[in-house]
């Protein structure tokens, strides 16, 4: 599980249209872009997100899963 929130998202045609068009000049998702443009509003209008903590990756630390 990679942490996101996951949740439906209606969206005009034509602005999903758009995103995609931008998304693939920028050569990422339209998921991505439409997070990078969400930051980006928010961050105009003087919120700041800040960025979740990343999942820990690879092999657990010996002993933290309770067996030796």
């Amino acid at each position: 599980m990679s942490g996101k929130k996951a949740f439906a998202l209606r969206l005009d045609p034509a602005v999903h249209a758009a995103v995609e068009r931008l998304a693939a000049a920028e050569l990422r998702s339209a998921n991505a872009q439409i997070e990078m443009l969400l930051r980006e509003a928010l961050d105009a209008r003087g919120i700041d997100v800040g960025k979740s903590k990343a999942p820990r990756r690879g092999r657990p630390p010996k002993g933290e899963l309770g067996h030796d």
